[in-house]
């Protein structure tokens, strides 16, 4: 793999578990509210629905989209008795909106008729729904359940290998090498200020270098 490197890389610490904490410590004065970028509104069922819609979409987009969305099917039960023609129309607008519609109809359906519409706490739980991988149970476990993992979305991806933090972009595999030298209890505030610097200034495309705060430190 070719992961084009962070110039600032080399003004961090050599070992991965220094780096991550040097990175952390910058990245937390500048983003000291590590907060998920959905806008869940504390509801853990909103959050799933969500992060689902969130996959090739921008968190923006989905924001967007759910002020309406949640006002015609405010929880569990409304998507379980919704017409799939129309919650598809729906969220459309988030891309890849049949697969989208499908996932969350049938997972609403069986967290009515298995959890009495509530989200489950359980990891397991959570990989066994409809739509959800490692990505999302990561996220729900870290911003609601408070049990924080890695959540190896592309911009966490994406910083890491430039980091120099992981040698891979496979998601399973970022996961594990991150779980290995970021500190347990910081695993999901980590996730999320690594996003905010991905989409402020190490884009994926023409990263503003010249203006990253890592090359300022």
């Amino acid at each position: 793999m070719n992961v084009k490197k962070c110039p600032a890389a080399s003004l961090l610490p050599r070992g991965k578990k220094g780096r991550v904490q040097a990175i952390h410590e910058l990245l937390t004065l500048l983003y000291p509210e590590a907060e998920c970028a959905l806008d869940f509104k504390g509801d853990p069922f909103r959050l799933l629905v969500m992060a689902r819609l969130s996959a090739q979409c921008t968190d923006k987009r989905v924001n967007e989209v759910s002020v309406s969305l949640f006002k015609k099917y405010p929880d569990a039960e409304a998507f379980a008795r919704a017409e799939i023609a129309e919650l598809e129309e729906a969220v459309k607008p988030c891309g890849l909106y049949r697969t989208k519609a499908a996932q969350i109809l049938e997972m609403s359906k069986l967290l009515v008729r298995d959890y009495a519409g509530e989200v489950p706490s359980s990891k397991n739980a959570l990989l066994a729904l409809p739509g959800v991988g490692e990505k999302i149970a990561n996220l729900m476990m870290g911003d609601v359940f408070g049990d924080p993992h890695i959540v190896a979305d592309t911009h966490m991806i994406r910083l890491s290998g430039r980091f120099g933090l992981t040698n891979s972009v496979n998601p399973a595999i970022v996961t594990r090498d991150l779980e290995k030298i970021v500190p347990k209890a910081e695993q999901a505030d980590f996730c999320h200020r690594m996003i905010f610097l991905g989409r402020e200034y190490c884009k994926a495309q023409n990263p503003n270098c010249s203006q990253c705060p890592f090359m300022k430190k």
